[in-house]
């Protein structure tokens, strides 16, 4: 049987079977026409989908109007309003088609790359300077890719529909099957954070992306969970809200980690003497002192693994067991004999 087609292709399909419809279409002429109805099983199923969608795209902003004949009061089709729904004439300045080309590289997603690009060309082809993002040229912020859990997560928020994932936590490295209701997706320190509601522990969590194994599955029917208040969302995301704003010392080798170098500040004014240290003394030979304002130790600790022996933890100490913790799970992981007495160490000293 040919793969169903994703939730946001089909709201495209319709987009475009509505805005270039004569006069109106109809439930039947939808439903045989568009690609993606044809995926329902049944008229039920039909129905759902495609009220669904109709309330998808006004949230959105797409004005889909109801059009009854005048012959006949029960003979009800939908389009959407031109008028309504055409843009201004575009003239964009050389300043603002380099503010859209530097937002446009936050996306590094390859599902995503394609449009974003694509959607440049044709602003630029408006714009009054071809070489307008020469004005972002080393203002470039990246939100690493999410490899395959991105998109479908997308569609789940939208849809409203739970989803089950295979996650590693942070802090143990104990891996886990997660059943998910999403609320939010954030980007977070160059990466994607989930914010949702977790069913096995009746309470609101965050995921990073990039701890997902595996693949992203639906689970049920879409709209089988009631989207957060506002009050409610608040509360998820004001619990996952950074700390109050310190600062790490890092020895870093020269011409090593340039991301972390242009977010440097001054050191603290009680910052100690650490050439006088002996232990952290002899690395400072041959390293620069660079000073990174954080509020998520874990987040920073993440961050910093990457870098490897790049880059060094001088202080706050539980910022160096936290890193010190992330490299010794990732070497257990490659033990076929390993235990779980270290992840316990690690747990009691994180």
């Amino acid at each position: 049987m040919p793969a169903q087609i994703p939730a946001h292709e089909r709201l495209l399909n319709l987009v475009i079977a509505l805005v270039n419809t004569s006069g109106r279409m109809t439930k039947e002429q939808v439903r045989r026409s568009v690609a993606g109805y044809q995926d329902a099983q049944s008229d039920d199923a039909f129905e759902r989908m495609f009220e669904r969608d109709k309330d998808t795209l006004r949230e959105l902003g797409i004005p889909v109007v109801t059009v009854t004949s005048a012959g006949h009061g029960d003979d009800i089709g939908y389009r959407i309003d031109l008028d309504t729904y055409a843009l201004p004439p575009i003239d964009l300045t050389a300043a603002e088609l380099g503010v859209l080309a530097m937002a446009a590289q936050v996306w590094q997603d390859q599902a995503m790359r394609t449009d974003t690009t694509r959607a440049l060309t044709k602003l630029r082809a408006v714009g009054e300077a071809p070489e307008a993002n020469d004005l972002a040229v080393g203002l470039a912020p990246r939100v690493r890719a999410a490899g395959g859990a991105l998109a479908p997560l997308v569609d789940a928020v939208q849809a409203r529909q739970v989803v089950r994932f295979t996650y590693r936590a942070a802090t143990t490295g104990e891996v886990r099957t997660r059943v998910v209701e999403p609320w939010k997706l954030l980007a977070r320190r160059g990466g994607w954070l989930l914010v949702g509601f977790d069913r096995d522990r009746g309470a609101s969590r965050s995921f990073r992306l990039s701890r997902i194994e595996g693949g992203v599955r639906p689970v049920g029917e879409p709209g089988a969970f009631e989207a957060p208040g506002p009050d409610e969302l608040e509360a998820a995301l004001t619990q996952w809200a950074p700390r109050e704003e310190r600062v790490a010392t890092l020895a870093v080798l020269p011409e090593r980690a340039s991301a972390l170098r242009a977010r440097a500040v001054p050191a603290p004014a009680d910052e100690p003497d650490w050439s006088a240290d002996p232990a952290v003394g002899p690395l400072l030979a041959q390293r620069d002192v660079v000073h990174v304002p954080f509020r998520s130790g874990w987040e920073l600790a993440d961050e910093l693994v990457g870098y490897g022996g790049a880059v060094l933890v001088v202080a706050p100490v539980e910022l160096r067991r936290g890193v010190l913790h992330l490299l010794r799970t990732a070497a257990e992981l490659d033990r076929p004999d390993r235990s779980g007495t270290d992840v316990e160490e690690g747990r009691a000293h994180g």
